[in-house]
């Protein structure tokens, strides 16, 4: 009953099966720009951050419960840990947060375009125009310009 130590070759299987998984579900989101750009900077240092760790600590173990376990200089791994389902609970709680993230930047995006929407309407039905300054091409063009 010994902790099996995985090869390097399949750890890094494992990891980029991850990745790919979690990049095809990132993939499908429809993200701003800037928010695009902030999770490529932050995947990048990640990257880097994990080039430095590989090199500096031991292998991954695996117990004979199937619990991953980080080796510590040979020390056995901790038989009172916490259950299965709270181990796996504290790994999925990362990528819960960045979804509601992502969520709460996606309804404040809407909803500020909806507050210009309505001010620009607001705007237009208070103004005294003649309905023909409606169907004056230029009146487009003057609306798309930003104010000072």
């Amino acid at each position: 009953m010994n902790p099996t130590t995985l090869h390097t070759a399949e750890i890094e299987a494992l990891e980029a099966r991850l990745g790919l998984r979690i990049a095809a579900r990132l993939s499908e989101l429809d993200v701003p720009a800037d928010v695009s750009e902030r999770l490529r900077f932050a995947r990048t240092q990640a990257l880097a951050r994990r080039r430095v760790a590989w090199t500096e600590t031991p292998p991954v173990r695996l117990s004979t419960g199937g619990a991953a376990v980080l080796g510590l200089g040979g020390a056995a791994p901790h038989r009172g840990g916490l259950p299965r389902w709270a181990a796996a609970l504290g790994g999925l709680l990362p990528l819960l947060a960045l979804l509601v993230g992502l969520a709460l930047i996606e309804d404040w995006h809407m909803e500020r375009q909806i507050r210009m929407a309505a001010e620009m309407d607001a705007t237009l039905l208070t103004d005294d125009l003649p309905p023909t300054a409606y169907a004056d091409p230029g009146f487009l063009e003057f609306l798309k310009t930003p104010r000072e």
